[in-house]
């Protein structure tokens, strides 16, 4: 008889040993953890993700609940060794025959880990014949797979002080913590100690029917490429993310689910902020009644301690709102899905501690000149606790499977946002997914009007076809004619359309924005801030005894307001509408912005947005926070507005439009008109007088001419031509405006303008840096290093990001110098 390669089983799993059953049996001697698989389990697909539960305050931008990856597994063996393999699920075929085998000859599953087999369990055991390993170093070296010290900014591990914290087995996973001790932390300390959590999941032996994306809705999609086809290629294919959803009664038009979708308010959200954020959870519930399922979505309070003390909020069969001690001013709703259906596992909701801080900057920039609730800082328990309430749901919506749809704020015409009934039916957006934000259009005496919205048209729309169910329907395309059926409702209601990220010249898909007219939106939303600035900003932040910050701090709030309503305008110009219509559903799918809105845009944004905003610049505000009178921040503005208007990617959509639409275009050569005479305004005066803020303005103007003229990042377009041509019509009128000047400084500054000019055309002007030396990335606290790397500036999902067209502008002057 050949003698067996294992050890005797009581001499591994020792008389000591601590031993739990779930999945699969795991046992603790001392500091050493052992697992024990049964055979069943060799195959079977497991879900592996690693998150970062505790991290020292000493890691810049971490919280609690960082997730670190997530990887589908399965375990097999040879001989004396169990393999951990890496599955993946990019190309598939749900074909037989030869398109199978050659699917998976290209699908090897790569071996992350090898571990010995200790000793073999008794096949006489419940659940058979069993393999015995010893995984204490997969939990305590932070091995390259499954790697956290890019996230907690350490290098190596140390074992000496490093452990496994606890293990817990449950029926279909197993849950461990660790404590790891990163070398090389950084200046701040030597080492870095954070507590890293393992998760793994048995998935379902069955996986749920997965549903399939569709450009015109906005899911998050596991993607693969489909092969054996009756395309007859290789197809590329998406299954969206939603939670398992069953009826009860499968023949009631409304049934409550067999397994609702539940979130667990963890122990560490502050009490006061619980109600709401139950709410703000339940508040989904009437979007899938209407497809199909009464309480489909419920809220719970996490047991205590003492209620349940192995409840554990990172344990992956929940779902849970968590709430970060930390000072970044955002919230996330990420989850975890099945890649082979969509199906979601769980899902969390982080917000950190100063999403407080944001929304009161938000609201109060926004709606204090409407909202008398907004000038008592900090805001009160009700007002905050409502503004959370609409950070929850839309976290919540991101968590259903849900993408943002900026599309949806572009519907409601600019007067009904006025409307006390309408706002309070509708909100100020089709969908609580937008980043609509707050009510800023309303003015002082629209008395009951509401400024916080809610789930729209647009939501309902989308959790119907995300969940509703489709009857007789076998497989994903069986669903395609009765959710294509749905999406044939967007023709004749705009009310449920979509767009996002895809294309960013559509006006009408804009961050921060409301209202179907960003010129008449801006109008009122500028009569605001100015109100704000003179009679609300001063005595809303200041208190006996104590200093200026939050003035500087609210100040910059409505700056940052009034550049992003100024930029809704930019987007009008050269902008293109699409409609994401399908063959037979729809007609034309892209659109250019009516050339008379565009005319409009391009002449408010030089006489309005360009002018000095009065409200903020008042001196008893500015003497308070700005020693240098604000000039910075103005040129900064004035410089970016300029740059991104005579920007090649908008340049380009003119004059296609133009050559498809001839006289009916707006024109570059209108464009350059129309922005020389706001810029220089002053030339059509008898005795020209220019101020400061305007010098200010037109020496920037200036330098973005250069730019668009010499150098690197010159135009290649017909603008070069208009430009020359308008630069020599400009130094006409000054060489006219000079002896007419109505004071020296104003002489001055056309002499030396002229010279500028000059020099532009001779392509000898000094540039001063660019965009280098006015400050939109420190307005919006961006490193010019983070530009040049291509970062995106995006917030994972409140927070404010800037335009596209702006990063790429930023981006490309400083590439030119």
């Amino acid at each position: 008889v050949k003698p067996s390669p294992y050890k005797k089983y009581e001499d591994v799993i020792t008389k000591e040993a601590i031993s739990q059953t779930g999945l699969f049996k795991v046992h603790r001697i001392d500091d050493r953890v052992f697992w024990e698989i049964p055979n069943k389990l060799l195959g079977r697909l497991m879900l592996w993700q690693t998150e970062v539960a505790e991290l020292p305050q000493t890691v810049p931008g971490g919280y609690p609940g960082t997730a670190a990856g997530t990887r589908t597994i399965r375990f097999t063996r040879r001989g004396t060794k169990l393999f951990m393999r890496d599955v993946q699920f990019a190309i598939r075929t749900y074909a037989d025959g030869g398109i199978k085998t050659g699917v998976d000859a290209n699908s090897v599953e790569p071996v992350l880990m090898g571990l010995d087999i200790q000793t073999e369990g008794d096949e006489k055991n419940p659940d058979g014949k069993s393999m015995v390993v010893d995984v204490t170093g997969l939990f305590t070296s932070d091995p390259q797979d499954f790697a956290v010290k890019g996230i907690v900014g350490g290098g190596g591990v140390d074992p000496s002080r490093s452990y496994i914290d606890r293990v817990k087995a449950f029926p279909s996973n197993i849950e461990t913590r660790s404590s790891l001790t990163f070398m090389s932390g950084g200046p701040v300390a030597s080492a870095v100690t954070a507590t890293i959590h393992y998760s793994l999941n048995l998935l379902p032996e069955t996986p749920m029917m997965g549903r399939l994306k569709d450009s015109r809705i906005g899911y998050f999609t596991q993607g693969f490429v489909e092969f054996g086809r009756p395309e007859g290629r290789a197809v590329p294919r998406e299954f969206i993310n939603r939670f398992r959803l069953e009826k009860k009664d499968p023949t009631a038009a409304v049934s409550e689910p067999v397994k609702p979708i539940l979130y667990y308010i963890s122990r560490e959200v502050p009490e006061k902020w619980r109600p709401y954020i139950k709410q703000a959870i339940e508040d989904w519930q009437p979007a899938f009644e209407k497809a199909g399922f009464k309480f489909a979505i419920l809220a719970k309070d996490a047991p205590t301690k003492k209620e349940d003390p192995d409840w554990d909020p990172e344990d992956a069969r929940y779902s849970v709102i968590r709430w970060a001690p930390s000072d970044i001013e955002n919230a996330m709703g990420p989850s975890i899905q099945d890649p082979r259906s969509g199906e979601t596992i769980s899902a969390h909701v982080i917000v950190w501690n100063d999403i407080e801080r944001l929304l009161e900057d938000w609201y109060f920039a926004q709606c204090a000149a409407i909202d008398p609730r907004a000038r008592q800082i900090p805001f009160s328990k009700e007002l905050m606790g409502s503004l959370i309430r609409y950070v929850i749901v839309h976290e919540v919506g991101h968590t259903l499977g849900l993408e943002h749809n900026f599309k949806a704020s572009a519907w409601y015409p600019v007067q009904s946002l006025r409307d006390p009934k309408l706002t309070k039916e509708n909100g100020m957006s089709a969908s609580i997914m937008d980043y609509s934000r707050f009510n800023y259009v309303a003015q002082p005496g629209d008395t009951g009007v509401a400024t916080i919205g809610h789930i729209g048209a647009y939501d309902n729309f989308a959790i119907e076809y995300g969940y509703k169910p489709i009857e007789g329907a076998k497989s994903p395309d069986d669903e395609k004619p009765a959710l294509d059926g749905i999406l044939g409702r967007q023709v004749g209601n705009p009310l449920v359309r979509f767009g996002n990220y895809r294309y960013f010249q559509d006006p009408t898909v804009q961050t921060e924005d409301i209202g179907n007219d960003p010129v008449a939106a801006s109008r009122y939303g500028l009569l605001n801030l100015d109100r704000i600035g003179k009679n609300i900003l001063l005595p809303a932040t200041s208190k006996f005894g104590e200093d200026y910050t939050h003035l500087g701090e609210k100040r910059d709030a409505l700056l940052n307001q009034r550049f992003t309503e100024l930029f809704h305008i930019v987007r009008l110009v050269g902008g293109v509408v699409e409609t994401d219509y399908h063959s037979g559903r729809g007609g034309q799918v892209f659109r250019p912005t009516p050339a008379e809105k565009q005319r409009q845009a391009v002449r408010f944004l030089m006489s309005t947005g360009m002018q000095t905003p009065g409200g903020l610049f008042e001196p008893e505000i500015l003497n308070r926070v700005a020693p240098n009178g604000g000039f910075d921040e103005l040129s900064s503005m004035q410089t970016i507005f300029f740059s991104t208007l005579l920007s090649e990617g908008r340049l380009k959509r003119l004059i296609d439009n133009e050559v498809q639409n001839g006289a009916k275009a707006y024109t570059v050569a209108e464009l350059t008109t129309d922005v020389f005479a706001g810029a220089w305004p002053e030339m059509a005066q008898v005795k020209p007088k220019i101020d400061i803020y305007h010098r200010t303005m037109q020496r920037a103007f200036l330098k973005t001419v250069d730019g668009r003229l010499n150098g690197s990042s010159a135009t290649r377009t017909d603008l070069k031509l208009y430009l020359k041509a308008a630069l020599r019509k400009l130094a006409r009128q000054i060489d006219v405006a000079i002896p007419k000047a109505g004071d020296s400084i104003t002489a001055m500054h056309l002499t030396e303008s002229r010279s500028d000019i000059e020099k532009i055309l001779a392509d000898k002007y000094a540039r001063a840096g660019g965009m280098m030396g006015f400050s939109p990335m420190d307005l919006f606290g961006i490193k010019a290093k983070d530009v040049a790397k291509g970062q995106e500036f995006r917030c994972m999902s409140l927070a404010s990001r800037l335009p596209r067209e702006v990063l790429d502008e930023v981006r490309a002057q400083l590439a030119s110098n």
